[in-house]
């Protein structure tokens, strides 16, 4: 028999696996438009880094990742309403570069949990994403893992923000002249931002998830064009 305090401790050593660039969802081969922004000349220091990651969250992560992410943990149970939540994600999502890695790395994430936690309704929602037209996306995907392993849907969202982070620190090492330290002192700058949005964002309902980003998208589109590219966003 499985005490409370195992369970928690369970759910927390599951977030940490979640949070890691360990889990092999393919993190390190997106910049989502970062390479763009470096290419252009915006971003040259590691201070224009942590004001354009900065936007990020405060315009993409917070009012539509989190919103995501929150809704597919409340339908975890609901094939149906995740699907709903997903199709409205991917609506919102106007970079055809972002819908790509979104999808890819949320069905690699339900894969990977489907072979390895033996969960039947991550099992059913991950072949529901390969034989049907729900999309899969990452954000609907972490929402649902998150609920069946029992993690705080707050505590998932943060983990979102500081994963998406990491990811986006380790693009700006190949890009830039950026540092060891100097990428964990941006981390450690940006985790107030990653709370802020997390708890601002936490009423929002679904049908305010509203990202607002243009100069991202932008230069997500751009980048789609760009003669050469070392990330596939």
């Amino acid at each position: 028999m499985t005490s409370d305090g195992d369970s928690d401790a369970r759910a927390s050593l599951s977030a940490y696996r979640l949070a890691d660039s360990f889990l092999p969802v393919g993190g390190n081969t997106v910049s989502y438009g970062l390479e763009q922004f470096v290419a252009s000349g915006r971003v040259e220091t590691a201070a224009d880094l942590g004001e354009v990651l900065e936007s990020y969250l405060r315009r993409q992560v917070g009012p539509c990742e989190t919103v995501a992410i929150r809704a597919a943990h409340d339908a975890a149970d609901d094939l149906d309403a995740l699907e709903r939540v997903d199709d409205a994600l991917l609506t919102r999502t106007l970079a055809a570069e972002f819908r790509e890695s979104a999808t890819k790395a949320g069905r690699r994430l339900l894969e990977v949990e489907a072979e390895t936690s033996a969960d039947s309704v991550v099992a059913a929602y991950e072949e529901r994403v390969a034989t049907t037209d729900a999309p899969g996306t990452y954000p609907v995907a972490l929402g649902l893992v998150a609920a069946r392993r029992g993690i705080d849907p707050a505590e998932a969202c943060l983990l979102h923000g500081h994963a998406f982070l990491t990811d986006m620190l380790g693009a700006a090492q190949r890009l830039l002249s950026l540092g060891h330290v100097a990428a964990q002192r941006l981390l450690d700058d940006l985790a107030d931002v990653v709370a802020d949005v997390v708890a601002a964002n936490a009423e929002r309902p679904l049908e305010r998830m509203s990202p607002f980003a243009p100069l991202i998208d932008v230069h997500a589109m751009e980048h789609e064009r760009a003669d050469r590219r070392l990330f596939v966003s």
